[in-house]
C-alpha cells in the first residue's frame, strides 16, 4: 500500500463532498482494494433546505457506481437522522429498507443509495471508506482468520462476524461496535467481506485505510503469503487450440441459452495456477467476497465438461433454493470461469466488458487464494451464504440495470478493410449492435481505432495465409469465436482497357480481391459452423458485378468472381447454419479513394456539381459508408435470417443495373 493523496489536488477541492470525490477515486485507483463498482464510501454533512433550516446527511456511494471514475452525482443524499433511527428498528425488509432509503433523499435525481447506507450513518465519524482489500480477504479466508485479524489489529479494529450485508449487518455492527469500540478504534473488519475505515476528515479515514491494510500485506510478507511465485510452463498458441475454444464457446453458450464471449487467459499466473495439482480442492471453495458470485458464480469450471458443471449448478441450486426465504427463478447454469491446463483461464460474458471483469476479479482471486494456502489453508464461506448473495434481489438488481441486450451481445464479427471507408463503418455499426469486433487491415492506424474491451484492430496482410492464421488465432484467444465476417479488402486500380491490362496488374487484383477471400473463408468455416445463432457471412461486391464498366476489366471480374464464389459457398454451407449475401455498393464517395480533387476532376467530365455527381442516380441521393455498414449489419441480423445467397444493390438506383 502507498498513499496517493497529494496536497495541492486536495486543496483544489471546495467542500467536503469534493474532497470525498477526491479520496474515492484514489481509492478506486487501486485494484487491490476495489474491483468493478466494489466498495463505497461517505461523508456527512450539514445543509440548509429549502426552508432555511440546517440538516444532517449522509452523502453514500450511489448503487451502479465505480469508486475509480465517481463523480458528485454518484453520491446520493439520505436524511441522516432517519438513517440512525432505521437502525434502531427490530427488523426491516430488503424492498422496504430500499424504499425508505430513496424515499429520504433530497435530490430526486440522485442514485439509489448504498445497502450499507444504514451502516455508514451508524458510524459516528465524518467519513466511512469501505473496500474489499486482497490483503484483509486473503487473511480472513482461512480457518483461524479472526484470530489472525485480532493479532494484527489488537483494539485498532471491531472484528465482526459474516452477516449479509444490508439491514441485519447495520444491525450487527451498532452491536459490536458499541460494545468494542475504543478510543484507539479506527476501522472496522467485516469477516470474508472487507475493511472500513473512518475520520474526521477525508485525509485522516483514506490515510486509516491504506494503513490498515498496509499492516494486512506485512503480515502475509512476515509468514511467506505475499509473493506466491507462479510456475506455469509455456503456454501453447495455434489453431488447432483456436478450435478447442470455440467449441468449448459453443457448448457454453448452448447451455447458457445465448451467445457469450469466451476470453482466454495464458499469462503465466493464470496458466500456473490452473496447472496446479491441487486444483480440484483450492479453487472449489468459493468466491473470495460474495458480491463476485454475481460475476463469477459461486465455482470455476475445472476442464471442459460443460453439461457435467450445469448439472452440478442446478444441483446447488435446487439445494438452496428450498431454504431461501421468497421462491428463486433460477439463473442460467452456464460457468463464468473456466480453469483448463491447456487453455489456462478463460473469462466468460454476456458480452466482451463483463467477460473482461470476470476476469478481473479472477485474477485478484487467485492471488487471495494462494496468500490464504500458504497461510495454512483457504476457506470461502459455505455454499448456503453465497446462495443468498447470488439469488439477492438486491444484487441481482445490479445486474438488470443494464437492460436488454443489444441484438449482437456476446458475438464476434471479423471485418477486413478496416481502417477506412466502407469497413471503418461496419466496425461502428457492428459495435453499436453490441458485437465484439475483429478489424483487419494492412493499414497499421487500424489498431488504434477504438479503445474498448470489444474491439482488437490487427494489422494483416491478406494475401499472406500465414499472416491471416495468425490473426484469426488471435481473436478466437481475445473472443472465443466467430459469428459473423465482411470481406470488404479490396483495391480498385486505375482504370485500363484491356489491350494495356499487364499480367501483374490482373494477378495482383485478382489476389487481393478474389483468391485471399477465398483463404479467409476457407479459414473461418470451422468456426462459423460453432456460431450459436448460425454464422453470417456479407460480402461487399460492387455495381460491376451486374453492370460492369469499360476500362475496370480486372476489377470487374475480380468483384464477379467473388460473387460467385459466395453463391456457391451459400450452397454448400446451408447445412452448417452459415447464411451468405452480398451487396452491390456503387458510387461511395466518402472513403480513401475519392479525394476532393478526384471528384471534381469526375465531376467536371460528366459536366456535374460535385453535389449533382454524387446524386447520379435514380433516387438522386448519396449513398455513404454508413449506408452500406448499416444494411450490412442488418443483413447479420434476424431480419434476413432466412435469407441466403441474396444480392442486393446499395446504389440509389442505377439504370444498367436496373
Amino acid at each position: 500500500m502507498r498513499t496517493l493523496w497529494k496536497d495541492d489536488e486536495a486543496a483544489a477541492c471546495n467542500s467536503e463532498l469534493e474532497l470525498r470525490v477526491y479520496t474515492s477515486r484514489l481509492l478506486g485507483q487501486d485494484k487491490n482494494l476495489v474491483l468493478h463498482g466494489g466498495g463505497n464510501t461517505s461523508v456527512k454533512v450539514t445543509e440548509k433546505n429549502v426552508f432555511g433550516e440546517e440538516e444532517q446527511l449522509l452523502y453514500v456511494k450511489g448503487s451502479g457506481w465505480d469508486l475509480e471514475t465517481i463523480a458528485a452525482a454518484g453520491f446520493a443524499p439520505v436524511g441522516l437522522e432517519h438513517l440512525k433511527k432505521l437502525a434502531q428498528l427490530p427488523a426491516l425488509s430488503d424492498p422496504e429498507m430500499v424504499n425508505q432509503l430513496v424515499t429520504h433523499q433530497t435530490r430526486a435525481t440522485a442514485p439509489v443509495p448504498s445497502v450499507e447506507a444504514i451502516l455508514h450513518a451508524i458510524l459516528p465519524h465524518q467519513y466511512v471508506d469501505h473496500t474489499h482489500a486482497d490483503a484483509i480477504i486473503a487473511i480472513t479466508n482461512t480457518s483461524d482468520g479472526e484470530l489472525r485479524i485480532r493479532e494484527i489489529y489488537g483494539d485498532t479494529v471491531v472484528v465482526i462476524p459474516y452477516v449479509m450485508p444490508g439491514f441485519d449487518l447495520a444491525k450487527l455492527c451498532v452491536e459490536r461496535f458499541a460494545a468494542e469500540a475504543g478510543v484507539n478504534t479506527i476501522g472496522m473488519v467485516l469477516l470474508n467481506h472487507g475493511i472500513f475505515s473512518f475520520g474526521k476528515s477525508a485525509k485522516e479515514s483514506y490515510g486509516r485505510m491504506i494503513a490498515l491494510v498496509g499492516r494486512a500485506e506485512d503480515y502475509l510478507g512476515q509468514h511467506n503469503a505475499w509473493v506466491t511465485a507462479p510456475v506455469g510452463g509455456t503456454a501453447s498458441h495455434g489453431m488447432e487450440l483456436a478450435r478447442e475454444q470455440a467449441k468449448l464457446r459453443a457448448d457454453i453458450s448452448k447451455v447458457a441459452g445465448f451467445p457469450v464471449i469466451v476470453a482466454r487467459h495464458v499469462d503465466e499466473k493464470s496458466l500456473a495456477f490452473s496447472r496446479r495439482a491441487d486444483i480440484s480442492i483450492i479453487a472449489q471453495q468459493g468466491p473470495a467476497t460474495p458480491d463476485h458470485v454475481i460475476r463469477t458464480k459461486r465455482l470455476p469450471m475445472l476442464g471442459r465438461d460443460v453439461a457435467e458443471y450445469g448439472e452440478s449448478y442446478q444441483q446447488y441450486f435446487q439445494t438452496y433454493e428450498p431454504q431461501a426465504k421468497e421462491r428463486k427463478t433460477l439463473l442460467d447454469v452456464a460457468p463464468r470461469v473456466v480453469l483448463d491446463s491447456e487453455l489456462g483461464l478463460c473469462a466468460v460474458g454476456k458480452n466482451a466488458q463483463e467477460a473482461s471483469i470476470v476476469a478481473d476479479i479472477y485474477d485478484h482471486t487467485i492471488d487471495i487464494i494462494l496468500r490464504a494456502t500458504a497461510l495454512g489453508g483457504y476457506r470461502a464461506l459455505p455454499a448456503k451464504d453465497i446462495f443468498d448473495v447470488e439469488y439477492w434481489d438486491l444484487e441481482q438488481a445490479k445486474l438488470r440495470k443494464g437492460g436488454k441486450p443489444l441484438p449482437f451481445s456476446g458475438e464476434v464479427a471479423l471485418v477486413t478493410g478496416a481502417a477506412s471507408g466502407i469497413g471503418k463503418a461496419c466496425v461502428e455499426s457492428l459495435l453499436a449492435r453490441g458485437a465484439a469486433v475483429v478489424a483487419l487491415d494492412l493499414d497499421a492506424k487500424v489498431a488504434a481505432l477504438k479503445n474498448s474491451a470489444s474491439y482488437l484492430g490487427l494489422q494483416c496482410d491478406l494475401t499472406s495465409d500465414e499472416q491471416f492464421k495468425r490473426a484469426l488465432v488471435q481473436a478466437i484467444e481475445k473472443f472465443g469465436g466467430l459469428d459473423m465476417l465482411v470481406l470488404n479488402a479490396g483495391i480498385f486500380p486505375g482504370g485500363c482497357r484491356i489491350d494495356s491490362l499487364k499480367s501483374e496488374e490482373w494477378q495482383k487484383v485478382m489476389r487481393i480481391n478474389l483468391d485471399a477471400n477465398l483463404m479467409l473463408m476457407r479459414e473461418c468455416h470451422p468456426f462459423l459452423k460453432l456460431a450459436p445463432r448460425g454464422g453470417r457471412v456479407v460480402v461487399i461486391g460492387s455495381k460491376n458485378v451486374p453492370a460492369p464498366g469499360p476500362g475496370a476489366a480486372a476489377y470487374s471480374a475480380s468483384k464477379a468472381a467473388l460473387n460467385q464464389l459466395a453463391r456457391v459457398a451459400a450452397l454448400e454451407w446451408g447445412a452448417d447454419n452459415i447464411r451468405i449475401n452480398s451487396l452491390h455498393p456503387n458510387a461511395v464517395f466518402d472513403t480513401g479513394l475519392w479525394t476532393e480533387d478526384v471528384l471534381a476532376s469526375r465531376a467536371r467530365h460528366y459536366g456535374l456539381t460535385v453535389d449533382d455527381y454524387k446524386k447520379n442516380n435514380v433516387l438522386k441521393t448519396e449513398v455513404t459508408s454508413k449506408d452500406v455498414a448499416e444494411l450490412t449489419a442488418e443483413l447479420c441480423g434476424t431480419l434476413f435470417a432466412k435469407t441466403t445467397g441474396a444480392q442486393i444493390p446499395v446504389d440509389g438506383g442505377n439504370d444498367r443495373v436496373i
